[in-house]
């Protein structure tokens, strides 16, 4: 697909960009494999004062920087802004904690007499050039938050961003590099698709992060397991949002709104299945329907709009399949399920009911404000229909039981199980998936250590 900017609120093609030649590409990784000699050796208190200098800019220049994710993704204004602040407390949290995530460990001196030795001591250390292929519905905070991660740990970053989210791609060029960040450290690769295979295969390339489809995911971790290099995965997702009868109904209705639809419900993490208990499923979805009709779908520069546009013509021809499917199938629309009239790539905030297995969008991701509600008997057929996915990315339950809370927490096939509330990635806690959603994490001291070294140094007696 071409390298382009194009409004998907209107259909219109705001810039288009060449993508850099083979020659450039070298230079690049050139480039970024010296800048990496020199950086790795960079003390933490210099790595935070540049990342904190980038969080700055990147606050001062929030405004611009959200009206360009509405212009090249479509997300509502007042959602890019919220992600532009998000990268700013994730830049900031590494900045402040790195060097005590990456601290040295020191084994139990008994095991170290134990094996031999004098001292042991257990250290983290940077990896070199990491490739990251990234998408474009967080165009920005996907990125930070490899970024910022990798950066802290003495790696250098190459980004290989959506082809549609290419002034996305430059800022984030420029930001790093104008914030003090040594030559080198952080650079965008303008390509294609097709040149990305080449790029994981370069030898200066010592490992690979990729957040995206799961053909791509497979497409990336082939070539790097060819090679032997280290990958993280985040793909793709289709998150259960399990209500049993001591829920909260009015709050559980009014967050599963927001947790589908947010996004313009293209969201890896965003809940998709609503498992709903008997008892509590009528309540439930009478709350639930009318919050979704109540969202207004529209302008995503216009402050009040609360869904904006699908990112592409194609993205909502994929969507508008599974409804078609489902439909033909015998699946109920409860409110929306149709595209409106007029420019731009909007489709209405859909709920279905009457979801059987035999249908599509049972099966596979809804990368949109479609929501499919299903009805469980108790809660081991709950749990069931919630399992019932290829992929295992994050999950919400809804009950104040404890023994639920718990027998959910063992047996949800997930990443992460979120407990009355949303589930939402935040610096401090590990995230990624099971399953076909991927593998490794990202965040946390989980995150800053995938691309590390772990290397023990051990003394003889």
């Amino acid at each position: 697909m071409p390298i382009a900017t194009v409004n998907p609120a209107t259909g219109e093609t705001v810039r288009t960009f060449e993508a850099i030649g083979a020659r450039e590409v070298e230079r690049r990784l050139a480039v970024a494999d010296t800048a990496f000699r020199s950086y790795r050796t960079t003390p933490f208190a210099e790595r935070s004062r540049l990342l904190h200098r980038a969080a700055d800019l990147l606050e001062r220049e929030s405004e611009e920087v959200a009206r360009t994710l509405t212009t090249e993704m479509g997300k509502p204004l007042r959602q890019a802004r919220a992600e532009a602040a998000k990268c700013v407390k994730a830049m900031r949290w590494y900045a402040d904690r790195a060097e005590a995530l990456l601290a040295d460990e020191h084994p139990d001196p008994a095991d170290v007499a134990d094996s031999g030795g004098s001292r042991a001591v257990v250290r983290y250390r940077p990896m070199g050039p990491v490739l990251a292929v990234m998408p474009w519905n967080f165009p920005l905070w996907q990125v930070v938050r490899f970024a910022a991660p990798a950066l802290m740990a003495g790696n250098v970053g190459l980004l290989k961003h959506a082809s549609n989210v290419p002034q996305t791609a430059l800022y984030l060029d420029g930001l790093f590099r104008r914030a003090g960040f040594p030559e080198g450290c952080f650079q965008t690769l303008l390509i294609g698709s097709a040149d990305v295979e080449k790029v994981v295969r370069d030898p200066r390339v010592r490992a690979a992060t990729l957040t995206g489809s799961e053909p791509a995911g497979r497409a990336v971790a082939a070539a790097a397991g060819d090679e032997i290099k280290h990958t993280v995965l985040e793909l793709g997702g289709s998150d259960p949002f399990v209500v049993m009868p001591s829920a909260d109904l009015d709050r559980a209705a009014e967050v599963a709104v927001t947790a589908r639809n947010q996004n313009a419900g293209q969201s890896c993490i965003a809940a998709k299945r609503f498992i709903v208990h008997a008892d509590v499923h009528d309540a439930f979805a009478e709350r639930f329907v009318t919050g979704v009709r109540a969202l207004r779908t529209g302008d995503p520069m216009d402050e009040s709009t609360d869904v904006g546009p699908l990112s592409s013509e194609k993205g909502r021809a994929d969507l508008e399949e599974l409804v078609d499917d489902a439909v033909a199938q015998g699946a109920r629309v409860l409110c929306g399920g149709r595209r409106p009239e007029g420019p731009g790539w909007f489709y209405e905030p859909t709920v279905l009911a009457g979801v059987t297995g035999a249908m599509r969008v049972h099966r596979e991701e809804t990368f949109g404000p479609v929501a499919t509600l299903y009805r469980a008997a108790d809660l081991d057929e709950a749990l069931a229909i919630a399992n019932d996915t290829p992929f295992g990315l994050s999950s919400n339950v809804w009950t104040r039981d404890e023994e639920e809370v718990e027998r959910f927490a063992r047996d949800l096939e997930a990443g992460g199980v979120y407990v009355n509330g949303m589930t939402a990635s935040h610096p401090a806690f590990p995230f990624g998936g099971v399953k076909r959603s991927g593998y490794g994490r990202e965040l946390s001291g989980h995150g800053i250590r995938e691309f590390c070294n772990i290397t023990t140094v051990w003394h003889g007696a």
